[in-house]
């Protein structure tokens, strides 16, 4: 199964309170923050996440929107496809530029997040640095934290604080996606239907969408993942090029399409990112951290 995981910078349903806490801004461009790949394998025994940087380049399908209006295809930032066409465009984007099959998509806001995390009672981040960015308040000192989630949202939407910029933001929602598997896996919500569905009644739209997820449907897969371990998610971005200055459309990030291409052959066949990794073909040197392809294991990314 392959799921197109995305959060949205839609902040409708924030309150103004939430907005001036949190740093949330008043406006948002519809756009997609995060946007990972998630691959299930058949045997439900490992799962395999690629992050896709926002600001990516991508071609984006010819599309007709609301009104009827046709649009041609042309380069954007991969994020525009959702603000652009919704939940569709965007797995279109995707599925054209990795070559995978999207079977599922789920699309996650402001205001699902922080609920989501706080019907859960909070999650445990932790860090071996002090992560503070003005832009959104975070300030972290060195240590483990509880974060409720309005402090769960600011964590996953800094990004200026390293020089890491959205690669070191991709790391920490890694991070905070790993936290959030091993607090349903131990507090035994993946056991417990009821509370199960409660849960998954807070972070579902309420609106049905292409793809979409269902209650019924979470419930079916979290029975299937219920014994699946920490050791078995791993975690990687997708291969990076470098950058790229686009009239029309900013600076933008290219992928390295040999090795890309490689690993999303690789992925939902069956292989492991580490097993991909080690057959790609030979590309552009990336610096560490800076989008260089290094699968992590979901234990290296959890706090001790």
């Amino acid at each position: 199964m392959n799921v197109l995981l995305v959060g949205t910078d839609n902040r409708d349903t924030v309150t103004q309170e939430e907005k001036k806490r949190y740093r949330l801004g008043s406006i948002g461009c519809g756009c997609t923050d995060t946007m990972m790949l998630v691959h299930i394998a058949q045997d439900r025994k490992r799962v395999s996440v690629i992050s896709l940087p926002r600001d990516s380049l991508a071609r984006i399908p010819a599309y007709t929107d609301r009104t009827g209006k046709k649009h041609k295809g042309h380069l954007a930032k991969i994020n525009a496809a959702y603000a652009e066409g919704g939940p569709g465009l965007s797995m279109r984007t995707v599925e054209n530029m990795t070559g995978v099959k999207i079977d599922r998509f789920l699309a996650v806001d402001f205001s699902r997040f922080m609920k989501t995390v706080d019907e859960l009672g909070g999650l445990d981040i932790c860090t071996d640095r002090r992560l503070k960015d003005p832009a959104t308040a975070l300030d972290l000192p060195v240590g483990t934290h509880h974060l409720g989630g309005g402090e769960a949202l600011q964590y996953a939407r800094s990004r200026k604080v390293d020089n890491l910029a959205d690669f070191g933001r991709i790391q920490r929602q890694q991070k905070f996606l790993v936290s959030f598997i091993k607090e349903i896996s131990s507090d035994g919500t993946l056991q417990n239907p009821v509370r199960l569905a409660k849960l998954g009644s807070v972070l579902l739209p309420s609106a049905r969408t292409e793809r979409a997820f269902t209650v019924k449907d979470l419930l079916s897969l979290a029975r299937e993942l219920r014994n699946i371990g920490l050791g078995s998610l791993e975690f990687a971005t997708v291969p990076i090029k470098g950058y790229a200055d686009i009239k029309g459309v900013g600076s933008t990030i290219t992928w390295d399409e040999p090795k890309s291409a490689a690993v999303f052959k690789a992925v939902p066949a069956g292989r492991s990112l580490a097993t991909a990794k080690a057959a790609l073909p030979a590309g552009v040197h990336t610096t560490p951290g800076m989008g260089e392809f290094v699968p992590v294991k979901g234990t290296r990314l959890a706090c001790s």
